[in-house]
């Protein structure tokens, strides 16, 4: 008879320690490009190279459109790998799984 913390599917319902990884993980990666973002916009117009109205009007760029797609494709897969990990020791480490180390 299985574990009762086995799953039958990868995608089944989160157990409370994998939804809490995930809010942390979120929480930080959120926190991290905000703090980016902000400090980017500040260097540019303390620079003078960016108008108050510069960055509204580059949001409908298409390069940027596409940029920005692939870096939330990026983000999603590791949301999902958050969420699909399970505790098995034979599973590969994270960097592993991303094809680093």
């Amino acid at each position: 008879m299985s574990e009762p913390s086995a799953r039958l599917s990868p995608y089944g319902a989160p157990d409370l320690e994998q939804l809490t990884a995930l809010v942390f993980e979120l929480a930080s990666q959120l926190h991290v490009e905000r703090v980016r973002r902000l400090a980017l916009e500040v260097a540019l117009g303390h620079s003078g190279a960016l108008a108050p109205d510069a960055m509204q009007a580059v949001a409908g760029d298409a390069g940027l459109t596409a940029r920005s797609a692939a870096a939330l494709e990026r983000a999603m897969a590791g949301i999902m790998r958050v969420l699909t990990e399970g505790g098995d020791p034979r599973s590969p480490l994270r960097a592993q799984s991303r094809g680093g180390a």
